[in-house]
């Protein structure tokens, strides 16, 4: 394979919808790939010769056919009317959650306790460093949905509170 038919597989690629060709014949070999605009980026030649054809990339996989319209369920509604009557409040990190500043302390909140933005709510240790979460609505606190002591994840909701 000479430089002319080099230079009309790379246009070739370019123009087409392939991502990487790759030839093999006589045991000389030539991979062509398309940069991520479309391009041909890359031309890789192997032996004194070229082709072997590997297949084009895959096509796009299929479209979902369209479905009918999704029938809100019961639990949905519910989901969606919570969220309307409550502010979540999520764990900003990964740690440990605790409702007290000490162990013999009294928790921060209780439920049913009126807050307002600014009100610490909890700690978080995390790499033995203590956060304190405060609450970023104002309103009463609905439901604390972690148990003291417990471990919780990055963005894990810890309080509803109770918009008011």
């Amino acid at each position: 394979m000479d430089i002319q038919s080099i230079k009309q597989l790379i246009k070739i690629v370019e123009k087409s919808d392939i991502d990487e060709l790759e030839l093999i014949e006589e045991g000389k070999k030539i991979r062509i790939s398309k940069n991520s605009k479309g391009a041909a980026s890359q031309v890789v030649v192997n032996g004194s010769g070229l082709p072997q054809y590997s297949a084009p990339a895959p096509p796009p996989p299929p479209q979902a056919p369209a479905t009918a319209p999704d029938v809100e369920t019961e639990a949905e509604k519910k989901a969606v009317s919570e969220s309307e009557k409550y502010y979540e409040v999520r764990s900003p990190m990964v740690g440990t959650f605790y409702r007290a500043p000490a162990p013999d302390a009294d928790p921060y909140v209780e439920v049913g306790d009126v807050v307002s933005v600014g009100t610490t709510l909890c700690i978080i240790e995390a790499m033995k460093l203590m956060n304190e979460i405060q609450s970023e609505y104002n309103g009463r606190i609905a439901k604390i949905l972690v148990e003291n002591a417990q471990p919780v994840e990055y963005n894990q909701v810890l309080f509803l509170i109770e918009k008011v």
